[in-house]
């Protein structure tokens, strides 16, 4: 598949077939992207939580839930949550942070989740990737240390439908522009 049209297809899966479950070897591969994704001075800020146990992964699905907006609640059905928790820089990465005033690190963790999407997609799965959730709830569940950030949550399983939804998005026009502002 070209490049752009995997970027085409991967999409935020919001409904999960709950009955088929993810191929170890395609979670594996899903792994692998985000083991191989650049990062910054290659600090590899992040550490991947999978969870699977069927009790485990609706508890974190509740924390991840907003009851009161009536979001998020599809993540019951997708068999796999991964937990994105990101880790220290090494020096030369925490030095550029400072020196800069860029926070490589979660920038590192958005590119890891990209990729770990665009392979889950490769390989017929859905995904969505999620902010809003209760961190504190997460880190208890999943016994997190307190000084740690869980900084995303990515769904995974196959989609109930199949369809490409079309994305709207900006003209190029008005998100890029040559030589100046």
């Amino acid at each position: 598949m070209e490049f752009l049209e995997l970027v085409k297809r991967r999409q935020s899966v919001r409904a999960y077939d709950p009955d088929r479950p993810v191929e170890s070897e395609k979670l594996a591969r899903c792994i692998e992207a985000v083991r191989l994704s650049p990062s910054a001075c290659n600090a590899q800020p992040w550490k991947l939580i999978v969870v699977e146990e069927p009790e485990l992964k609706n508890r974190v699905a509740n924390a991840a839930s907003a009851k009161w907006l009536g979001f998020n609640h599809f993540t019951k059905q997708a068999p796999i949550l991964v937990i994105i928790v990101r880790e220290e820089a090494n020096m030369t990465s925490k030095l550029g942070t400072i020196l800069k005033d860029k926070p490589y690190t979660i920038m590192d963790v958005g590119i890891a989740a990209a990729h770990f999407c665009l392979q889950a997609t490769a390989d017929g799965l859905g995904t969505c990737i999620l902010g809003w959730f209760d961190e504190d709830k997460v880190r208890h569940l999943l016994n997190i240390p307190k000084k740690k950030r869980v900084e995303l949550i990515i769904s995974l399983g196959y989609p109930l439908k199949t369809d490409i939804r079309q994305k709207i998005r900006k003209p190029t026009a008005e998100i890029c522009t040559r030589n100046s502002y």
